[in-house]
């Protein structure tokens, strides 16, 4: 069961205003592919509150989705003793800020083959670090890959 935590923390994003920037919800999950669903209606409830996302929403929800399970599958290694934790910030002017964060050792975001290319393109797999670039304003992997920075604007 995912546990949250609605503090107003301050996120450090060098790109939002830190006096304006707060954490609305911090929830850690299990590293379980069941926990990822209740996460990303959870997040897009609070989500679904800012106005200034009208018409944003499918967008955040498939890139979460796809953030949560890449740190559950990848990350975590569908561990249920490991955690995955996701921040979700936001500033009046600047939007939304969705961190996910995974206890796995990382990689190399450069490394992954684009699925839109050659052989990959019929691959079942791999769309995931793909769509979150397409469907997010800005992406940053941070911590050897262990973290993603998503916003929207």
């Amino acid at each position: 069961m995912p546990s949250v935590d609605s503090s107003e923390e301050p996120l450090p994003e060098k790109d939002f205003d830190p006096d304006k920037l707060h954490s609305i919800l911090r929830v850690t999950l299990s590293a379980d592919r069941n926990a990822v669903d209740p996460v990303v209606q959870e997040v897009m409830a609070v989500v679904r509150q800012m106005k200034c996302m009208d018409g944003k929403e499918d967008a955040i929800a498939l890139a979460l989705q796809e953030a949560l399970a890449n740190a559950v599958i990848h990350g975590a290694k569908e561990d249920p003793t490991k955690t995955v934790e996701c921040l979700v910030s936001s500033d009046e002017e600047r939007g939304v800020l969705i961190v996910v964060r995974d206890p796995g050792p990382g990689f190399t975001p450069e490394a992954i083959p684009s699925c839109a290319v050659g052989e990959n393109v019929y691959s079942n797999h791999g769309r995931g670090i793909f769509l979150i670039n397409q469907l997010m304003d800005k992406v940053e992997f941070r911590k050897n890959g262990t973290e993603i920075r998503m916003v929207k604007l």
